[in-house]
């Protein structure tokens, strides 16, 4: 199983990605901007393969460029959260 095909396994794994981003001093537009990117390179290359990336996937189709910076964001701050706690 990769580590799109479970939700749990996939914010953990942002979650420490981000985590560590933020250790080593980069600053948070550089993750936002990561964020971003990474949102892009999914939505053009990787089918969803759980319903919450589904949702992810359709609201990222339909969203205006300043949109997909929010909901990378809010994916951002998800994951933080779900590390934290």
């Amino acid at each position: 199983m990769t580590i799109l095909e479970n939700w749990q396994k996939w914010t953990s794994f942002l979650g420490q990605n981000v985590m560590q981003a933020e250790s080593s001093g980069m600053p948070k537009q550089m993750i936002q901007q990561a964020a971003v990117q990474i949102g892009e390179y999914l939505a053009a290359n990787v089918d969803p393969k759980n319903e919450q990336e589904r949702v992810l996937s359709d609201l990222w189709g339909v969203a205006s460029e300043d949109e997909k910076h929010a909901l990378a964001n809010c994916v951002v701050k998800l994951v933080q959260n779900k590390h934290v706690q």
